[in-house]
């Protein structure tokens, strides 16, 4: 299908929050002793209008040393919408040639304005605790190899990092940074496309009790595309977000690293309310 054609070369996602990463990647000419890091940034789908994060600097730390260490790879200083980093889209927020070697740590540092969430048309000032302080920091183990681009992905989840404030004066939403992070080199893809196109599906990637993946299927043609996941075996759960048609849930759906699984067309059956 032409949408994982398109998208596949700008994919593989996230699913593991710490941890050691395999390495593998491109090689690439880069100067003797150095290897490059790439970062992208995407995420998960929730239901407001636009989540606006203001990303300054990216950093990276070769050392266990939380306070020393830190070198800027890049400077963004610029505002994203996560919302429009959904379905296999994805922008590099960092790229830089490092001394090969281990880089345990990661961080972001967030602006402590210019941050915003948009609900049914109102936007409101998003608040940030202690970001723009100390960065977001997350635990990557990235093993960067002479001559070798080693690409992190970092899912930054809107729906579980946007809260409501509840009783604080004069602030509406706190963002709590909950970002996924994993190197792209160990994960493939789910896609397909889902009828009714009206249904405006949810699709999940499912393993036990966790969901590893999700996505909206694309409005204007059905298509959808679940990355970053390890290879193994995944349950895929399709749920309209209108009412009048029914679930699909697909069991025992294998990932091959490197590929994209291709579910074809899944069909939702328009429900009949009438009595």
């Amino acid at each position: 299908m032409k949408i994982l054609n398109n998208i596949f070369n700008k994919t593989l996602m996230a699913v593991l929050a710490v941890g050691m990463f395999a390495f593998a990647g491109c090689s690439t000419d880069s100067t003797p002793g150095m290897g490059t890091l790439e970062v992208k940034l995407h995420d998960a789908p929730a239901d407001f209008d636009e989540v606006n994060v203001f990303i300054e600097r990216v950093e990276v730390n070769n050392t266990t040393n939380e306070e020393q260490g830190w070198q800027v790879i890049s400077e963004p200083n610029q505002q994203y919408d996560l919302l429009e980093l959904t379905n296999g889209v994805f922008e590099v927020i960092g790229e830089a040639d490092l001394e090969a070697g281990l880089y345990p740590q990661i961080r972001l540092i967030l602006s402590r304005d210019n941050n915003s969430v948009v609900v049914d048309g109102e936007v409101h000032d998003l608040f940030i605790p202690s970001g723009a302080q100390t960065g977001v920091k997350l635990n990557v183990n990235a093993e960067i190899e002479e001559g070798f681009v080693y690409t992190l992905l970092l899912d930054f989840d809107a729906l579980r990092s946007v809260h409501k404030a509840g009783q604080s004066p004069n602030i509406d939403y706190i963002l709590k940074p909950v970002i996924r992070a994993t190197n792209e080199a160990v994960t493939g893809n789910i896609g397909g496309v889902v009828n009714p196109i009206e249904a405006r599906a949810a699709v999940f990637a499912i393993a036990g009790e966790d969901t590893l993946s999700s996505t909206y299927a694309n409005e204007d043609t059905g298509e959808f595309l679940l990355v970053g996941l390890e290879e193994g075996s995944y349950d895929v759960s399709v749920e309209p977000r209108e009412e009048g048609y029914g679930s699909e849930y697909l069991e025992n759906v294998d990932v091959t690293v490197g590929e994209t699984t291709d579910l074809e067309t899944i069909e939702l059956t328009v429900e009949n309310n009438d009595e």
